[in-house]
């Protein structure tokens, strides 16, 4: 990585999502975001569930999302890469964005090497002990068969659907079961357990992980750091390496500066 530069992440920006600040500022928000860090950015990574929703058909593509894609074009026209992991939002992301955009996606955990450090980066979902329903359920999404059959709907029907049961699983009684809350504790924390158990057999000195919607910076022992990226829905927090050390940050907080 060039001196000077850092690699960002951030992720559940879940653009799509009616909340309390309206769909299109949160993309205004990140999009923001991205112009201010793109002057130092060698790299940025997206750690799942970008959209709240989005399939791919042959011919089509969801609408919306017009300004974040532009910025995104921008980053790799400039030479920056970006890399997408599919999260369980989004998993059904194929090949337009390496053709149309130059985006890395990623369907798996990745390891990689960044100025000399050895990162895992894994959107998160399915990690960890127990949660075998959705582990279930994320077969079903990935099966190439279900796949094409799903494909075979009409848009308009298929992401209404497919909005609806996203909404539904957000229902204030009920929340969305293992994502978003406080802190659980070390020993309950499902990432965290996932993550000491992957230290146990292979050195990292960073993991980084979506997801749980929940900001987290934690060390392990053998001086493994875990990063959590938290969410744009209300932390609007992202992490910076510099080449040296990560640290998490607020968007917000910078804007009141």
């Amino acid at each position: 990585m060039e001196k000077g530069k850092h690699a960002y992440f951030l992720s559940d920006l879940h653009l799509g999502l009616p909340t309390a600040l309206p769909p299109l500022e949160r993309e205004r928000k990140v999009v923001r975001w991205m112009e201010e860090v793109k002057p130092h950015a060698a790299a940025l990574y997206v750690v799942g569930d970008i959209f709240d929703y989005w399939f791919e058909y042959k011919y089509v593509i969801p609408k919306g999302f017009t300004r974040f894609l532009g910025k995104v074009a921008e980053f790799t026209d400039a030479g920056i890469e970006v890399h997408f992991f599919t999260g369980n939002h989004d998993v059904w992301m194929f090949d337009y964005f390496p053709q149309e955009l130059g985006v890395q996606v990623h369907r798996q955990p990745l390891v990689t090497e960044i100025a000399g450090k050895r990162f895992y980066i894994a959107h998160g979902d399915g990690l960890g002990p127990g949660d075998k329903g959705y582990k279930f359920l994320k077969k079903v999404f990935i099966n190439p068969v279900l796949q094409w059959l799903y494909a075979r709907l009409h848009p308009n029907f298929a992401t209404w659907l497919a909005h609806k049961w996203s909404r539904s699983r957000r229902d204030p009684e009920r929340g969305e079961k293992g994502v978003d809350g406080a802190f659980l504790g070390e020993d309950k924390e499902k990432l965290l357990l996932y993550a000491k158990e992957l230290a146990k057999t292979e050195k990292y000195d960073y993991m980084v992980f979506g997801h749980r919607h929940l900001p987290i910076d934690f060390l392990l022992p053998g001086n493994v750091r875990v990063i959590v990226l938290g969410d744009w829905l209300e932390h609007f927090s992202y992490a910076v390496f510099d080449g040296e050390e990560i640290e998490l940050r607020y968007f917000e907080e910078e804007e009141e500066k």
